[in-house]
């Protein structure tokens, strides 16, 4: 289920409308019609897979349901989907692993898409509580109404003149600017499993460790 969910998330990223990672031709192929695709049709078989195993451990436990506790002669059955599903999973599992190896991020489109919708609002909202001292109810509803004048005008929230905040909140001064860059927005998560750098990092070196050590 893991591997099929990540191979949604390969499928996804990579087509035309989200564009934030590339796969190489060893992963995708052209459609029979249109040679200019390229199809992830490694991440399509992985995904599905999984059904064929989620199938196989459904029809086991259909044969277990119904069997007192000792060995029936329609346990035998048990071996086809079990070994089916191993081999499902092994192959899934290197073609996982390869592509994860083969993946080139587009890392401009990565960023442009992490400050798409306004997403540094709620950190526009906690610097009203944090410094003006102002309830997160009182907060979440003058964002509210800051992100609603950012749209109007089209403009994104750190391109808002600091005069048309204050005509909604006059107390908001220039700092608030400081919050409202993506870069500033994620390395503000330092609580445990945030998304500051210095957290995705110790995370990373402590998974190769771990790795490192299993392998062993």
């Amino acid at each position: 289920m893991h591997l099929s969910r990540f191979a949604e998330e390969i499928v996804i990223w990579t087509s035309p409308l989200v564009g934030l990672v590339r796969l190489s031709d060893k992963f995708t192929t052209g459609s029979s019609i249109m040679p200019q695709k390229r199809n992830p049709d490694a991440a399509e078989l992985v995904r599905a897979k999984t059904g064929r195993v989620i199938g196989a451990l459904n029809a086991l436990l259909i044969v277990m349901k119904g069997l007192p506790l000792a060995y029936q002669k329609d346990m035998q059955e048990d071996k086809q989907g079990a070994m089916e599903a191993f081999g499902a999973l092994s192959l899934a599992i290197r073609a996982m692993t390869g592509m994860v190896l083969d993946l080139e991020p587009d890392e401009a489109r990565m960023k442009a898409a992490a400050g798409d919708g306004y997403a540094t609002a709620t950190d526009l909202a906690d610097w009203l509580v944090r410094t003006l001292k102002m309830p997160f109810r009182d907060a979440h509803h003058i964002t509210g109404r800051i992100v609603a004048k950012a749209a109007a005008d089209g403009v994104a929230l750190h391109e808002l003149p600091l005069k048309a905040m204050q005509a909604i909140e006059p107390k908001i001064t220039k700092d608030a600017f400081s919050v409202l860059s993506v870069e500033a927005s994620v390395k503000s998560r330092t609580s445990f499993g945030g998304t500051a750098p210095k957290n995705v990092a110790a995370q990373a070196k402590a998974w190769l460790k771990r790795l490192e050590k299993e392998r062993k």
